[in-house]
Parts: structure tokens; sequence; C-alpha cells
């Protein structure tokens, strides 16, 4: 029996309405996005675990032997030469540099040392001149007579 064939009350019992149609419809399309939805699923998962086997790459298939390679030619020995670094150069002109500066601050203090020493001998031949040249003079002589009695204060003291 085809769906044309239908008669009778059968007919009128399934004849669906509006409504229901639509909710069949509904049903039948959600079915159907929900199979693809599965194979779309199922196809990325196949594709991800083919990506996570490695496939090796086959030998060649031949029947050749193998060609012996020509060797490369020998270099000659490289002779080193003695570089000369800006580093190096740098580092002779600063010590001799050093060298001056230590120099020059020690004649600076040998000069100071030379110059105390000779400020000191004149200061004591200036003290031996003078002495000669002092005149000795007799200091009065205190009276002994009238005491020295010292006076009470007339300031009133303090109050702590």
């Amino acid at each position: 029996m085809s769906c044309n064939d239908m008669s009778g009350p059968s007919r009128l019992q399934h004849l669906p309405s509006s409504v229901e149609k639509a909710e069949a419809l509904y049903q039948q399309r959600g079915q159907l996005k929900e199979e693809q939805l599965m194979k779309k699923i199922q196809k990325l998962v196949g594709e991800e675990e083919k990506l996570r086997m490695p496939i090796a790459q086959g030998l060649p298939w031949t029947t050749d032997e193998p060609k012996c390679l020509i060797k490369p030619p020998v270099k000659k020995n490289t002779i080193p030469i003695d570089l000369k670094l800006h580093s190096d150069i740098r580092a002779m002109e600063r010590a001799r540099f050093a060298h001056q500066v230590a120099e020059k601050g020690r004649l600076i203090k040998q000069y100071k040392m030379e110059r105390e020493r000779q400020q000191k001998l004149e200061e004591e031949e200036e003290i031996k001149r003078l002495r000669k040249e002092l005149i000795p003079k007799a200091q009065l002589m205190p009276y002994f007579d009238r005491p020295f009695v010292p006076r009470r204060s007339e300031k009133q003291p303090t109050v702590p």
C-alpha cells in the first residue's frame, strides 16, 4: 500500500493538522542535523588520529648500487696570525698612564716632605736666633705686705 492508497476512516485518523505537520518536520530536520553533526565530529576525530600517527617515508625502490663519492680536496692548514685587539692596546696605554700618575704622585709626595723638612729647619733656626737676641728682663716681685683676701659677692644666690 502506498501513501496515496489510504482511504476510509484510517486516513481521517492520520491526517496531520498544521501543528502536527510542523512538529514532524521540526523533528525530522533535527534528526538530520544531528546526523550531519555526528558525521562531521567523526570525520574530525579521524583526521586528528591520522595526524597523531606519523607516517615514515619509505626508502626509494632502486636496484642501483650506491655511487662512491669523491673526497673533497684537503685544505692547507691555516697559519695563525698575531692579533692586536683594541682592548689589549687600550690596556697597555692604560697601564702606562697609571704608571705615570703613580710616579707623579710619588714626586709630589717627596716634594711636600722636602718642603716640610726645609720649613721645620727654618723654624728651628729662627727660634735659635730669637733666643740669642732675647734680653732677659727682671720680673716684678709681688707685694706680700698686702695679702689678697677675696670679698664676698653682693649678688643673691640662685635658687634651683
